[in-house]
C-alpha cells in the first residue's frame, strides 16, 4: 500500500494511499437503505411530491454507485510548497493547522483550511511512514487536536 522516498535535495516525501476508508456494509445496511427509500418514496407519492420522489430515487442510485466503487490509490507527495494529491497541489498557506485521525488501522492527516467554509482535506497515509510524514507536516504547520464534526460523525455512523 505504501511507497516512501525522500530526496535530500528537494525535501520531498512521497507515498501512496487509498482515497478514503472503506467501511464494511452488512446486508442489514442495504435493507435499511431500502426501507428508508420506500418510506420516503411512499410519502412523496402520497403527498404527490413528484420532484421529491425523483430526488430520492436519484440520491439512492448515486449513493449505491458511490459505496460500490472501490477507492482509488492516490499518489501523495510532500514538498516545501505543499502537499500534492495526484496532479493537484494544495499549498501550506491554504491551511491553518493539521491534526491526526486514527480509525481502525487507518491513519489520516486532517488539514484545516484557512477559509471558513472550505472542507477539511483528509490525507491518508500508511502507518509505517507515519512518523516521517507527521514530522514533515509539523515543520510547516501547527498541530492541533482534530475532532470529527457532525457531518463526519454522520458519515461514519452511516458507514458511507
Amino acid at each position: 500500500m505504501a511507497n516512501t522516498s525522500r530526496s535530500a535535495k528537494t525535501d520531498i516525501i512521497t507515498w501512496e494511499a487509498e482515497e478514503y476508508i472503506v467501511r464494511d456494509k452488512t446486508s442489514w445496511w442495504y435493507v435499511g437503505l431500502a426501507v428508508v427509500t420506500l418510506i420516503l418514496a411512499g410519502i412523496s407519492v402520497w403527498l404527490q411530491w413528484w420532484s421529491f420522489l425523483l430526488v430520492v430515487v436519484l440520491s439512492v442510485v448515486a449513493l449505491l454507485i458511490y459505496v460500490m466503487r472501490p477507492p482509488r490509490i492516490l499518489r501523495y507527495s510532500l514538498s516545501n510548497k505543499g502537499v500534492s494529491e495526484g496532479d493537484r497541489l494544495y499549498e501550506y498557506t491554504d491551511f491553518k493547522s493539521f491534526g491526526i485521525l486514527h480509525e481502525g488501522g487507518h491513519f489520516a492527516i486532517a488539514l484545516t483550511p484557512v477559509k471558513r467554509f472550505s472542507p477539511r482535506l483528509m490525507v491518508y497515509f500508511p502507518e509505517a511512514q507515519g512518523e516521517e510524514i507527521v514530522d514533515a507536516f509539523g515543520e510547516r504547520l501547527p498541530m492541533e487536536e482534530v475532532k470529527l464534526d457532525v457531518l463526519d460523525k454522520l458519515i461514519k455512523f452511516l458507514r458511507i
